[in-house]
């Protein structure tokens, strides 16, 4: 589905304009975003939990070449389905 898609199937839904389904998306993601940014983490019960975890450095290869390189520690974006979602997801 893609962000489109989205806002045309909240409009629907709610029963309001694509304007303000839009503006609605864009607030939900630019809250999370700021969140994880902080450091924090966004949990919505029954559908899931954006947090940040920390990834450690560690040493890789170069496909092509085969050297070994340093791939430095970065912070990734997670998200953890909830209990809600799974069950959906897999027919319960």
């Amino acid at each position: 589905m893609t962000r489109e898609e989205i806002i045309a199937k909240m409009a629907e839904d709610a029963d309001t304009t694509k304007v303000a389904a839009k503006a609605a998306l864009d607030s939900f993601i630019g809250c999370v975003t700021k969140t994880l940014k902080k450091g924090g983490k966004v949990s919505l019960v029954g559908f899931g939990t954006f947090s940040v975890s920390k990834r450690a450095a560690r040493q890789g290869r170069n496909p092509q070449t085969g050297a070994t390189i340093n791939i430095a520690a970065r912070k990734v974006a997670k998200f953890k389905a909830g209990k809600g979602l799974s069950d959906t997801v897999n027919g319960r």
